[in-house]
């Protein structure tokens, strides 16, 4: 008795050969160009919303703010708003409006230590929050274990030494603990700003 499918072998291969010579197409559209990790162009950005919320980035050498950090880490390989790959394990952070790239130094108010951070995304977007820090950066701050922390960021100029640290992914180097009575005095400014 003959095969009744014989007749579609032929077909089959050729669906199978055009499958694979497609292959490569689909894998280079899957694909995704990041931006070098570099200092220029710092981009500011046009205004943009957010769950119904404008932010308008703008330069700002006199931020220095009290409030809330949060921390990403699973997004890697996902390209940053700055259109770099996402390190979570380099010390990095997201910012509403702050210029891309932009240096700031973050101290956690529960521990006392002090990190440079390179912001080179957007975000974070949840109330109360000023910054998202990549894992790295909250581990760095004794604040991983934590959701969410008490801190203080502060735009800064670093040195060159530092600013290649950061792009390449390590920490710049170690900052001196904050003292015990300027923490108290931080906390309780940011609790009442906060009520």
């Amino acid at each position: 008795m003959p095969d009744i499918h014989a007749h579609q072998l032929p077909l089959r291969r050729l669906f199978q050969g055009l499958a694979l010579a497609a292959l490569p197409l689909l894998a280079a559209c899957a694909s995704t160009k990041y931006r070098p990790v570099s200092d220029t162009p710092v981009r500011i950005g046009k205004p943009y919303q957010v769950r119904g919320v404008t932010y308008v980035p703008a330069a700002d050498p006199t931020y220095d703010e009290l409030g809330y950090a949060s921390w990403y880490g699973h997004e890697s390989g996902n390209m940053t708003a700055n259109g770099e790959r996402f390190r979570p394990n380099g010390i990095t952070a997201a910012h509403r409006t702050l210029p891309l790239p932009t240096y700031v130094e973050v101290t956690a108010l529960d521990t006392g230590r002090t990190v440079l951070v390179r912001v080179n995304d957007r975000g974070p977007f949840a109330a109360g929050r000023i910054i998202d820090l990549s894992r790295g950066a909250a581990a760095l701050l004794g604040i991983r274990r934590q959701g969410v922390a008490p801190v203080r960021v502060r735009y800064v100029e670093p040195p060159e030494r530092d600013r290649k640290r950061l792009r390449d992914g390590k920490p710049a180097l170690e900052r001196p603990p904050v003292p015990e009575a300027t923490l108290a005095n931080w906390r309780a400014r940011l609790t009442r700003t906060m009520r």
